[in-house]
């Protein structure tokens, strides 16, 4: 009996999303971008979470000249489809919409090509991809096992070898980005003005002044403050209040 309530309830959730989701398209396209938001947040509320809803929500925001909510849902909409044009595009356009105008600073070094490579894929995708092969490497073993030819016995060691190297090197691989998206801590500035201090004191002369939709990374957090980085490498303390994380 539990069971089947428990069925009926993410049923009824799922047809509330995606009735809300479908109103919010609907809305959107009428031009109500304020009511869209509603129906769009409202889907939230159930924990159905898309980039298609985070991408929709974005564009409302985008129409309502919001920079950061739009910049931030676009930001979100990436973060579940990271290679989607569409998300990037728009999140361009929000983004010159911004006040403040931060290079990034390009990282270099053997980091930055081990990243390259292991952000090809999800962490998930990598793990999937290691159990592939130690699927492949079962059947390798069991072929070498069972073949009398010396030259099967040699392809299929061979096969073996060359399975176990690619699946030490996808497990590296999914360590490695896992780690990354961990430390990896976005967030959005939402208040229009936010000062930046050099100590997460209140008193303390501001370091510098950040505007709302400018993207930082946190790198700390001590009671009401949090320490954050900028794309050019610049470090300060901000009120937590002032921004949003995006994970």
């Amino acid at each position: 009996m539990k069971k089947i309530l428990t069925l009926l309830v993410l049923t009824t959730q799922l047809l509330f999303a995606q009735n809300g989701f479908e109103q919010g398209n609907a809305l959107y396209q009428k031009g109500n971008y304020q009511e869209a938001i509603t129906s769009y947040e409202n889907v939230l509320k159930t924990k159905k979470h898309s980039a298609d809803l985070y991408f929709n929500l974005g564009n409302c925001y985008y129409k309502l000249n919001k920079v950061a909510p739009a910049i931030y849902n676009y930001e979100r909409a990436l973060l579940l489809n990271p290679n989607d044009a569409e998300i990037q595009n728009n999140l361009k356009f929000a983004q010159k919409l911004q006040i403040d105008d931060i290079k990034e600073t390009q990282e270099v070094g053997f980091n930055k090509l081990i990243h390259d490579f292991t952000s090809t894929f999800h962490y998930n995708t990598w793990a999937g991809i290691t159990v592939g092969l130690a699927v492949l490497f079962l059947l390798f073993f069991v072929g070498y096992y069972f073949a009398e030819l010396t030259v099967s016995k040699r392809l299929l060691f061979f096969g073996m070898f060359l399975a176990v190297f690619v699946m030490v090197l996808s497990i590296l691989s999914a360590l490695f980005e896992k780690s990354h998206w961990e430390n990896d801590q976005p967030a959005i500035v939402f208040a229009e003005i936010a000062p930046v201090k050099s100590e997460p004191k209140s008193d303390t002369p501001d370091a510098f002044v950040l505007h709302e939709g400018t993207k930082v990374q946190i790198q700390e957090n001590l009671d009401s403050w949090m320490k954050i980085r900028l794309a050019d490498g610049t470090e300060g303390w901000i009120e937590k209040n002032n921004v949003k994380k995006l994970k």
